[in-house]
């Protein structure tokens, strides 16, 4: 599979509809957001409840929980639209099944007549999670909750849809389908040394030799007492193994 080359900075994109198809007249009543920098979560977020002027249809109600009454109070996508798009210009959606959210999101844009507002490209570039998942586990299922089961994340609170709370999922799937992190300690990688810190501080190479403490008898049994629980309470505690 070709390597792809992601910008530094991205969103993480769903939306929740009144129905499948915008050309029957079907809305976006809900937009959420995350926002990802150099593969990690900044903690800003785009989310809205929209009021769409017509009639939800059963089943999408069923699928996501948003009713009309709801909405009645919500604004309409013309009053949060420069907000949505200062949000989202100049960096790349990650969406899954990205033809369904896109497809809406430009009728949205071209219902907005005499405000020259493009198509969602005009804008940011668009990764479809679903279509990379297809090629990375062919044959296999790959909605939103598969990929949860296949990477181990925790959906269990995910008992409807929701646009903000399956863009957070969207984003943990993603960062591990695409590579993750490979530590926790890990910063972003620099692309040259002109991306160093200005005030780096350097250990000088004379230094003395770090000192070194040896636990206490105390210590060592209480660490002993603790790979023990940890044995017992997983079955594995791979501590004594690295020994």
């Amino acid at each position: 599979m070709a390597t792809h080359k992601f910008a530094s900075r991205l969103v993480v994109l769903d939306t929740e509809t009144t129905g499948l198809n915008p050309q029957e007249g079907h809305r976006v009543i809900e937009i959420g957001c995350v926002e990802l920098v150099n593969r990690r979560l900044t903690g800003r977020h785009f989310h809205y409840y929209l009021n769409p002027d017509r009639k939800i249809d059963d089943g999408a109600i069923a699928v996501h929980g948003i009713t009309n009454e709801f909405l009645q109070d919500k604004p309409r996508f013309p009053d949060i639209v420069e907000a949505f798009i200062a949000f989202i210009e100049g960096a790349e959606l990650i969406i899954h099944n990205a033809p369904f959210d896109v497809g809406f999101l430009n009728h949205e844009l071209a219902l907005l007549k005499g405000a020259g507002k493009s198509k969602l490209d005009a804008y940011c570039k668009v990764f479809d999670t679903l279509a990379f998942a297809r090629k990375k586990h062919p044959g296999q299922r790959n909605s939103l909750d598969a990929l949860c089961k296949r990477y181990s994340i925790d959906n269990s609170h995910r008992e409807l849809h929701g646009a903000l709370l399956d863009s957070e999922i969207l984003a943990d799937v993603f960062l591990l389908m695409t590579g993750g992190q490979a530590s926790l300690l890990d910063e972003p990688a620099a692309s040259s040394s002109a991306h160093l810190p200005q005030n780096e501080r350097r250990v000088a190479s004379d230094r003395p030799p770090l000192a070194v403490i040896a636990c206490s008898d105390i210590e060592q049994a209480e660490h002993q007492q603790r790979l023990e629980a940890i044995t017992k309470a997983s079955g594995l505690c791979l501590w004594p193994q690295k020994q």
